[in-house]
């Protein structure tokens, strides 16, 4: 009688663990409905199963590395425990999409109706018509109804015929014998793929697949205040469904252009205007760019660079169709790189007046610095 290590290929000192994973890769691998009248496969799948029930007990393990195949007195075998077989039970019926004891796990797989395939299509909008809504013609590219057989695939003056092979359920069964019992696998009808019907004269357009390849044009509605990421569903405008299903959508994956004045933040709007050092201190009336055109806007006296303004409900309109969003505008007071000299001479008049160049027998800010610092 052979080792049980050696039949599951592991070592002696191998954990639960190792055991486990070969005698699964094993069984799978010898399993009679995968190796169907191999008289080697089956006696070989008898023995990693009769191995494994007494490899896969620690207390039997422990009885047959001390005293051998006496020890387990001949408790390996099938038996009324599978000995740890359960655990790929569910591989098994993955694998031959059947039933242990004469019964099978799935009905009937004739294929019914199915819901044709959705489509993507992606449009690039420029950043105001995102903002104001648009309407775009765009062209895709799907496969319709065949005008010629109305999507039968059958050429005209022809008809489907019933599946011989499976008389027109789309499966057929196969039943065989296993230590477990009978398996019955169940699988799609090689003949007919499913359908329960051929088609013994395609349709010389479409060569019997009921679809033909089009381009077709259509009219979308881009709502306002889109951005990027914001998809638009046309219904009805997918692939065809299959067997009388439902045609799939078309779905419309935006994507906007950056603007070269306006950065966009969900529904608001920010900018930055240059005012000058003027502008600034004396406060004026300045002209400020909208997503409606220009408007005025008075900029207080004393106004700081990097003050932000709002304009409310100046911002883009929600998508839903409710508000609008607000629009915010940041002041960068520029300082000019050349004066002339009455610029220069007005400015360091400005500057004493302002008592940033020290009076006579005054001292600034960085007089007052040197003398604390001892320098």
């Amino acid at each position: 009688m052979r080792d049980y290590y050696e039949i599951l290929n592991v070592s002696k000192e191998a954990s639960q663990e190792e055991i486990k994973s070969s005698f699964r890769r094993l069984a799978k691998k010898y399993h009679p409905d995968l190796n169907p009248d191999d008289k080697e496969a089956e006696k070989n799948f008898k023995e990693i199963n009769e191995a494994y029930e007494v490899l896969g007990d620690p207390d039997k393990r422990r009885q047959y590395d001390t005293f051998g195949h006496a020890g387990v007195n001949g408790q390996g075998g099938y038996g009324q425990d599978f000995g740890g077989f359960g655990d790929i039970f569910d591989d098994i019926f993955d694998i031959f999409g059947g039933g242990f004891g004469g019964q099978s796990s799935s009905r009937s797989r004739r294929r019914g109706p199915t819901r044709g395939a959705d489509l993507r299509y992606d449009l690039n909008l420029e950043f105001k018509e995102a903002v104001f809504g648009v309407e775009k013609e765009i062209q895709i590219r799907k496969a319709e109804s065949c005008g010629t057989c109305s999507g039968t695939g059958v050429k005209p003056g022809s008809s489907k015929e019933t599946c011989g092979k499976c008389n027109g359920t789309g499966e057929v069964r196969y039943a065989q014998q296993s230590p477990f019992g009978q398996i019955v696998r169940v699988a799609t009808c090689d003949q007919c793929h499913g359908e329960g019907e051929i088609i013994k004269e395609k349709c010389n357009t479409c060569s019997g697949t009921g679809k033909e390849i089009k381009n077709k044009k259509i009219k979308v509605k881009v709502p306002a205040g889109v951005d990027t990421g914001s998809i638009i569903s046309v219904r009805g405008e997918g692939e065809p469904g299959e067997r009388g299903g439902p045609t799939g959508d078309l779905f419309i994956y935006i994507s906007v252009e950056e603007h070269e004045i306006f950065t966009r933040k969900g529904n608001d709007i920010f900018f930055t205007v240059p005012i000058s050092f003027a502008t600034a201190a004396l406060g004026s009336e300045i002209e400020i760019p909208t997503l409606d055109g220009t408007t005025q806007y008075t900029i207080p006296e004393g106004t700081q660079t990097g003050t932000r303004f709002r304009l409310k409900n100046k911002g883009v309109p929600n998508v839903r169709g409710v508000g609008k969003g607000d629009l915010y505008f940041e002041v960068k007071v520029e300082v000019p790189k050349k004066l002339t000299e009455k610029q220069k001479e007005l400015l360091i008049h400005f500057a004493k007046e302002s008592g940033e160049i020290p009076k006579e027998g005054k001292k600034g800010f960085f007089g007052k610095m040197k003398d604390a610092f001892g320098n």
